[in-house]
């Protein structure tokens, strides 16, 4: 790891080898024993990237499309991954203790306490289950919609209503394990997403820092010498060429917004002005139309006098069509739009992606904001007993479930849709017909932005819907690995690559922080659900406490006095206020630290620049002299 000549390093091993016949023995099997363990991490290191999935799928990607569109299925293949480890959580931790105390397996036994200190009318839940004959197409609605025989399965809340159960003489707290796997998938999507960021910032930072070096770390080490195989080495070769053509790119648009004049200027500000006008006049009747349609659905869904039974089932499907289409359309128009406004690739991308962001992130706000207005809204007494619209809703955690769960089916429908129905029989049109219109329209851009966006959305149900439905992951888990195969056929056969090529350092770090933006917008209506809104009394595991999160409390006060002080000593105002001001000394220390080292790392910059002026001087002059 020194920077050293490599026949200064072959010297000193030898000195090292020399010196092992004078080392004590343990000395010697240390030393021995850390170059084995080394060179074993080397080759388990080198056999985990053989075992990477979709490696030579998103390596071949990357070759042919380049790195813009390479980032996009690696980003992908990073959510195939967090949801499968969240399923995992959730299904040994929830899923699992409740089917083996349900069926008895290895003797274990379960409790169900009936809700204390609550009215019987509260308590009251039928679900809607198919009995008698049964048509097919109920069978397929029940699947697309959540209702009937899939209802009281373990997909939702409702089906977990175990108090404790025991395993042996051990005692398992389902509903405090339901709570803290919610905050542990939630704790494991940060940190890991964290991880990722930081790994993509400091790429970023190198990049931005010197667009020269950028250019002599692709020329001069940008090859990779281990490759032997002549296709890999087309395939690297096309990638740098994609990564070139992106700074030339970036380059020359520099230099046209350098050279514009006052007049030029005045245009191009004006014309923004307007597009972000009508970008703004698109998002409120996106907000607007999700709104109505949203309340609409909830006043009229239940409507017994409605005999017609596809305008019920239109009714009832009404939000998740308006919000799938909302999701669809705006950032088409986007799209289309960002085209005028004479950015750079990577800018655009960043621009479309928050446009879009507010589209897709609030339209779930809507829906969710929708539901607990119906959900708290109580006019009689009975209902105020119960703390929610029992009458609707007797197990409203099943029901945000099953809207949730609609949004996931709904949008996995509407992408392969348009794989199948628009973007094929345009491939057909083009390939086939000669006309002028569909020769101009030609194939359609493989849009980043809008397919990111779309992963992210689907992200965002799974994290608020995983509360709801604890299996949620899995069905997300499967949706993405679908998705994966059919964007790859999609890329290859009917769609073309971006007339402007897009650098992948700077958009990986991006979509990592639009993700952490739907994350920490997922912990709103979680918290609120947890915290606030009564849990349901006819089913789940909450139903003996008031809110889900006094399980916490319930849990504390069976711990030891001694440590009942030492918990509520944390979690009081004498001991948050001190570790919120040593917080903030660490978090001033650390900027103060980067500032420094930014300048050390700016001082050894113009000391290169001078050595090598130096070295330019000196060759002059040497030149002079043999003249």
């Amino acid at each position: 790891e020194h920077p050293w000549s490599i026949a200064e390093k072959r010297r000193i091993r030898d000195c090292q080898q020399a010196d092992i016949k004078y080392l004590s023995g343990w000395k010697q099997w240390k030393r021995t024993s850390s170059k084995s363990l080394k060179k074993v991490l080397s080759e388990v290191k080198e056999l985990s990237s053989y075992l990477e999935l979709w490696r030579h799928d998103i390596h071949s990607i990357e070759g042919k499309f380049g790195t813009g569109i390479q980032s996009y299925f690696s980003f992908l293949r990073f959510l195939v991954l967090l949801t499968f480890v969240i399923f995992i959580l959730m299904f040994s931790f929830l899923t699992l203790p409740s089917i083996i105390a349900k069926y008895g397996i290895f003797n274990s036994s379960f409790a169900e306490s009936p809700p204390k200190n609550t009215e019987l009318h509260c308590t009251v839940y039928t679900p809607s289950g198919n009995q008698g004959l049964v048509y097919f197409y109920t069978y397929l609605k029940d699947l697309l919609s959540g209702t009937g025989f899939l209802e009281m399965t373990s997909l939702f809340y409702g089906y977990y209503t175990i108090d404790a159960a025991w395993f042996s003489i051990l005692r398992y707290n389902l509903p405090l394990a339901y709570l803290l796997a919610t905050f542990a998938y939630l704790a494991l999507s940060l940190l890991w997403i964290i991880k990722r960021s930081v790994e993509g910032f400091k790429q970023n930072l190198v990049h931005h820092e010197d667009q020269f070096q950028s250019y002599c770390n692709k020329v001069f080490a940008g090859w990779d010498f281990c490759i032997t195989d002549p296709n890999a080495a087309r395939l690297k070769h096309r990638s740098l060429q994609y990564e070139l053509q992106t700074d030339l790119e970036e380059e020359r648009l520099k230099r046209k917004i350098a050279d514009r004049t006052m007049k030029e200027k005045l245009r191009i500000y004006s014309l923004r002005i307007f597009i972000n006008i009508i970008v703004i006049a698109v998002l409120s009747g996106c907000f607007y139309s999700i709104y109505r349609a949203t309340v609409f659905s909830q006043e009229n869904s239940n409507d017994v006098g409605n005999k017609n039974f596809q305008a019920n089932l239109f009714v009832q499907y009404l939000p998740s069509v308006v919000i799938t289409l909302a999701n669809f359309i705006a950032p088409q128009i986007f799209s289309f739009l960002i085209t005028f406004e004479d950015y750079s690739p990577a800018f655009e991308i960043r621009l479309t992606l928050m446009r879009c962001v507010f589209v897709r992130l609030a339209n779930i706000g809507v829906l969710l904001f929708s539901l607990w207005s119906q959900i708290s809204h109580c006019t009689t007494d009975k209902c105020k007993a119960c703390g929610y619209n029992y009458e609707l809703y007797p197990c409203w955690e099943s029901e945000v479930g099953r809207e949730m769960y609609k949004l996931m089916i709904f949008d996995f429908i509407i992408i392969l849709a348009v794989t199948l129905f628009v973007d094929f029989p345009r491939k057909l049109l083009v390939t086939h017909c000669s006309c002028k219109p569909v020769q101009w329209c030609g194939l359609q851009e493989f849009g980043i932005s809008d397919n990111v966006l779309e992963i992210i959305y689907g992200q965002t149900i799974c994290w608020i819907g995983t509360f709801f439905s604890p299996l949620l992951p899995a069905i997300a888990t499967i949706k993405y690995f679908i998705i994966f195969y059919i964007k790859k056929i999609s890329l290859i056969h009917t769609r073309k690559p971006a007339a402007r090529p897009i650098r992948a350092s700077s958009s990986n770090f991006f979509f990592l922080v639009v993700l952490l933006i739907g994350l920490v917008l997922a912990f709103v209506p979680l918290g609120i659900s947890i915290a606030h809104i009564p849990s349901s009394k006819a089913c789940g595991p909450f139903r003996s406490f008031n809110t889900s999160w006094a399980v916490v409390p319930a849990t504390v006060l069976g711990f030891p006095t001694g440590l009942q002080q030492v918990l509520h000593a944390i979690a009081s105002e004498a001991f948050a206020v001190p570790f919120f001001m040593v917080i903030c000394l660490i978090m001033v220390y650390l900027i103060a630290l980067a500032g420094a080292h930014k300048r050390v790392v700016e001082q050894l910059r113009e000391q290169l620049a001078l050595e090598s002026r130096d070295k330019l001087f000196l060759i002059r002059k040497i030149t002079e002299a043999q003249r």
